[in-house]
């Protein structure tokens, strides 16, 4: 019986694994990225700006 509980073991990892990456590599929907760029596109407009004074 011990020996069939060592082959269980490696049987049900597998299955485990089989699982996690079929649910890890799901279609996921589309996201915008278009707060981001627009957050982006401000950080470097201001990082442009010429530097007034000296």
């Amino acid at each position: 019986m011990a020996a069939l509980a060592w082959l269980l073991i490696p049987l049900v990892a597998a299955i485990g694994a089989g699982l996690w990456g079929s649910w890890a590599n799901r279609t996921r929907r589309a996201r915008s990225d278009g707060p981001e760029l627009d957050g982006y596109a401000r950080f470097r407009a201001a990082m442009e700006k010429p530097q007034s004074g000296t």
